[in-house]
């Protein structure tokens, strides 16, 4: 019998990450959860379980590159090599140029883009090396935002790591996919509502925030998308947002 499908999601949490495992789980793939919070995850990994598919939760620093190494270390002993890897984490502090000190700026930086690295090389070793063997390759997907593309007065902290992301997964997509590995970067132009809120307007500027269920289903077609018609770059934003 062939193996359960497996979805990885680095920067598993409320909001994106829990709609995500969400989406995943209902297609009765296994989902591994890594954060650097393992206890905000337990419950996560408890809801997003379900009969036919398991969901468990890894601590993952994807700063650490052992940690890193670790993480996949334990996800491929307990299910497999992932089908589809999403890096989801970030890190942003609001501060003017002049106040920003170094420790944050890095820190910032490692989180949004560095560990994008980390995190997506790992997953592309595995899925080269099942590809190789002749089985199917993977899908390895990063999230980016509204400073992927332009950076705004003190959004400095962000828009360095982001940029880096959106270069990263142009490089491996390039590099990637004649390897049978689709890499694609998804644009998150607008503000997330939180998970489980329901939005309600007397007015036509209803759904002016961006539904998570609804980007982890935009996600979730990436994933599903042949080979013969892959997108390497998706923005999504509501109705009401200028670009």
């Amino acid at each position: 019998m062939e193996q359960k499908k497996l979805a990885v999601i680095v920067g598993a949490g409320p909001g994106l990450g829990c709609a995500l495992a969400r989406r995943f789980g209902r297609a009765e793939m296994n989902v591994a959860l890594g954060a650097r919070d393992l206890g905000r995850l337990e419950l996560l990994a408890t809801e997003s379980a379900g009969i036919g598919h398991a969901a468990r939760a890894f601590a993952c620093d994807a700063t650490d590159e052992q940690a890193v190494e670790n993480f996949f270390g334990e996800v491929r002993a307990e299910f497999g090599e992932p089908d589809v890897v999403v890096y989801n984490a970030g890190a942003f502090v609001p501060r003017g140029i002049l106040d920003t000190t170094a420790e944050e700026f890095e820190r910032c930086w490692r989180v949004g883009c560095m560990g994008g690295f980390l995190v997506g090389r790992c997953a592309a070793r595995g899925m080269l090396a099942r590809a190789a063997s002749g089985g199917r390759g993977g899908t390895i997907l990063f999230t980016g935002a509204t400073a992927s593309l332009r950076g705004s007065a003190g959004f400095h902290n962000l828009a360095v790591g982001k940029f880096g992301l959106r270069a990263l997964a142009q490089s491996m997509a390039r590099e990637l996919q004649p390897k049978r590995i689709h890499v694609a970067h998804v644009i998150i132009d607008g503000h997330i509502r939180p998970s489980g809120s329901v939005q309600r307007s007397a007015d036509d500027a209803g759904d002016a925030t961006l539904d998570p269920a609804a980007i982890a289903e935009a996600y979730f077609q990436l994933y599903c998308q042949p080979r013969n018609a892959w997108t390497q770059e998706m923005d999504l934003r509501p109705w009401v947002e200028r670009f």
